[in-house]
């Protein structure tokens, strides 16, 4: 199934689901400092997985359209895409009307996550974009992999948004947050770190109680079922379907 709002997925991508989540997941929201002065372009700003990228071309984006942010700006990335061999960033909301400092989290397939956050410090109040082109199908690749790539550009902050989020959490949930799976007692934010959005939603009311299933993913393969009580986790099942299977028969969530 493919990641809907992150560009065509390339035959070549080599890249699986979870690490697909995870970089989109874990890069979003970032705050960084710049090491170098970032031009105010439309046009996402190349810049190559080896480190380097075109000077020149920066500082002509530059002169058409301004800066973005100079050297040791404090900004924010808003949005991540994957988009086949390359990742886009979006940087400060990108070149947009208004201010509003929202967190967006999408992958395909129906992933899709949403945090908000608020300007945490001074951030520029232009957007750019930048776009990190690995020539050649990406391969077991971690957000803290794809921050070492940025290392010439970006000064990422020591503890990321997750991260301190997580260390808010009890160590039970710290650990599944970490191992990507739901644990009975979680709300629907830690599910969502934990795992991402579901692939579908389904709700129900029995007895005068009402129930909602979050349902993790698609024959063939395995299917995780959390179904919430409230706003909290009150099971979690998982079951391998075949070809053809039906995920659930409920009614699906408006």
């Amino acid at each position: 199934m493919p990641l809907a709002g992150a560009g065509p997925l390339h035959p070549s991508d080599k890249l699986t689901d979870d690490e697909k989540i995870g970089l989109v997941r874990d890069l979003t929201a970032e705050y960084a400092n710049l090491k170098a002065t970032l031009p105010r372009s439309k046009k996402p700003l190349e810049f190559n997985a080896d480190g380097t990228w075109d000077r020149k071309q920066w500082m002509e984006a530059a002169r058409t359209g301004g800066y973005a942010a100079r050297f040791g700006d404090k900004v924010q990335i808003t949005k991540v895409s994957l988009d086949g061999d390359h990742i886009i960033f979006e940087i400060n909301n990108g070149i947009k009307s208004g201010q509003h400092w929202y967190d967006h989290i999408q992958v395909e397939g129906g992933v899709t996550m949403q945090r908000s956050g608020d300007n945490n410090g001074a951030v520029a109040s232009n957007g750019t974009y930048i776009d990190l082109d690995f020539h050649k199908p990406m391969e077991s690749l971690t957000s803290a992999e794809v921050k070492k790539i940025l290392a010439p550009i970006f000064d990422f902050d020591k503890h990321s948004v997750t991260t301190l989020y997580s260390e808010t959490l009890s160590p039970a949930v710290q650990k599944a947050v970490a191992e990507k799976r739901a644990l009975p007692g979680m709300d629907k934010d830690q599910v969502l770190l934990a795992m991402g959005h579901p692939d579908h939603k389904y709700r129900e009311t029995k007895d005068g109680v009402d129930t909602e299933d979050w349902i993790f993913g698609a024959p063939p393969g395995k299917i995780t079922f959390v179904t919430f009580v409230g706003s909290k986790v009150a099971t979690v099942k998982e079951e391998y379907a075949g070809l053809g299977s039906e995920v659930a028969q409920k009614a699906p969530t408006p």
